[in-house]
């Protein structure tokens, strides 16, 4: 089991930049931050740019991975997101994770006035969007990179140069339906879940088996081996928050990997409200992620 945690962009680079640090001396195998302009009920909260952040991550840590969590077309073209990610990897020696997703219909969603979209065109667009940042990042193309789909359009783009983690970036993508999966079996090096929407407790939990067989079956259609995808599992997403306590935090692990997850991510405590909890749970979940592995 791998662990990672979530750094939500709210705070000045000043405070920013020790909790990012110190998610590393902790030992977390990952960190991510939301890729959003705004999130949720925090939305008249402060709230930074992601790979600004990222980036300066990368420049005050030196093993831990970083990653987007995640990043999706609703405000994202292909060959911005690609450029912006590909730099902050270079800058990282080779640590970033792109998290994808096809984006919700949230603030991100309308915020620029984008017409809303039907599921269909969400998801049209979603492998649209992953099937071309699965080429800019890969630079197999020698000069400009150019393409026109349904959705996005490059006219001699230019890259940054060789990947810094050949082929490229690995990829966790985040999907629940048949189609999503399919498309984790084709271009995910990672899939990752937060169960299903509106539900809690045992009714999340048993939502997560059911998407986590799902995932099993989408392999076998594709005939990929199960194991080369990474399972990430976000744990506070069911109800409760997983460092509340020692105890809650074991108890999600356990439930996770008896799923088959090789990776769970918890979000830094807050002060108040959302995922509000006190850094000495932290710092002793810290002491145990060796036992836990």
């Amino acid at each position: 089991m791998r662990f990672g945690i979530t750094i939500l962009p709210q705070q000045p680079w000043a405070a920013a930049r020790r909790t990012w640090a110190r998610a590393e001396e902790l030992g977390f195998d990952h960190a991510w931050t939301y890729d959003h302009l705004s999130w949720r009920t925090l939305a008249d909260e402060p709230w930074g740019a992601t790979i600004p952040t990222l980036t300066a991550a990368a420049t005050v840590t030196s093993r831990i991975r970083l990653g987007t969590f995640v990043s999706s077309p609703n405000f994202r073209h292909p060959v911005t997101l690609a450029k912006d990610v590909a730099t902050v990897d270079d800058i990282a020696g080779g640590r970033f994770i792109l998290g994808v997703g096809s984006g919700g219909t949230g603030f991100d969603a309308f915020v620029l006035g984008q017409p809303d979209l039907t599921a269909r065109e969400r998801h049209a667009r979603f492998v649209e969007f992953v099937e071309q940042l699965d080429g800019l990042l890969r630079f197999e193309q020698d000069g400009p990179i150019s393409f026109a789909g349904d959705w996005f359009m490059a006219r001699a783009a230019r890259m940054v140069g060789m990947p810094a983690q050949p082929p490229r970036i690995p990829f966790v993508i985040a999907a629940n339906g048949p189609k999503g999966l399919d498309l984790v079996t084709r271009f995910g090096q990672g899939w990752v879940s937060t169960g299903r929407d509106g539900v809690t407790g045992e009714e999340w939990w048993q939502s997560v088996a059911t998407l986590a067989g799902r995932l099993d079956d989408a392999t076998e259609r594709a005939g990929r081996d199960a194991a080369s995808i990474d399972r990430y599992l976000s744990i506070d997403s069911g109800g409760t928050y997983s460092l509340s306590s020692i105890s809650a935090f074991e108890d999600v692990v356990a439930r996770a990997e008896a799923l088959g997850f090789t990776d769970v991510i918890a979000h830094w405590p807050r002060e108040s409200g959302l995922y509000a909890g006190g850094e000495s749970v932290l710092e002793e979940v810290a002491t145990r992620l060796p036992g836990l592995r």
